[in-house]
């Protein structure tokens, strides 16, 4: 991707993108809430890095272990990525560049020791609870 900034073509679609949810989606307060039952404590939408903006969903500082819920749309899910037919070129570089944008900050995270797990929005949340617990829990006893 270029370094410009992607915009859509029409006001009414850049107004149905602002309202979005980006953080505290259904997916991640269910996950989020597992994981409170299971007596994980976790911060939400922190920098762990104090030199990067990237902002996990649930982080675990202790830990290092950083997590994001992708939407299955806007990062490309390879089991239910749908790419609109209208405005389709524009579609496509704006999700790709989410997805690149994704593999930078996992980077990011991985090269300053945190582990960095990404749980699809379509994932069981019992599931998902469950491996990130067992991810967290093993980063602790090291």
């Amino acid at each position: 991707m270029d370094g410009a900034k992607l915009q859509a073509k029409s006001s009414a679609v850049s107004d149905r993108m602002r309202r979005v949810r980006q953080q505290d989606t259904t997916a991640e307060m269910q996950v989020r809430s597992l994981l409170h039952r299971l007596g994980l404590r976790y911060r939400v939408h922190v920098r762990p890095l104090t030199s990067s903006s990237v902002r996990p969903d649930i982080v675990f500082t202790k830990a290092r272990v950083a997590v994001f819920i992708d939407g299955c749309f806007w990062h490309a899910c390879p089991k239910h990525a749908s790419w609109p037919k209208t405005n389709a070129e524009w579609w496509e570089r704006k999700i790709l560049a989410n997805v690149e944008r994704d593999r930078r900050h996992d980077a990011e995270l991985r090269s300053a020791g945190w582990r960095v797990l990404r749980i699809w929005e379509h994932e069981l949340p019992s599931r998902a609870a469950e491996r990130i617990r067992s991810v967290v829990l093993r980063k602790k006893r090291k």
